[in-house]
């Protein structure tokens, strides 16, 4: 494990040891609410690409 590693490993344990555990908690759950809504957001963009690129008109090809 990298040097800078373990002291931001370390900074973090004396935040968390002198700020108390219910930042984290709200730390977490921040994390988390954020995490979903980026997740959702993608999966229902995803479903938008996906339709958009069946959408494609037969009569615009050209015959040879």
């Amino acid at each position: 494990m990298a040097l800078w590693m373990l002291v931001a490993l370390g900074d973090a344990i004396l935040l968390l040891a002198a700020v108390g555990v219910p930042v984290l908690i709200a730390l977490l759950s921040v994390v988390i609410v954020a995490g979903s809504g980026v997740a959702a957001w993608r999966v229902t963009r995803r479903g938008a690409l996906a339709r958009e690129e069946t959408a494609v008109p037969v009569l615009s090809r050209r015959r040879a």
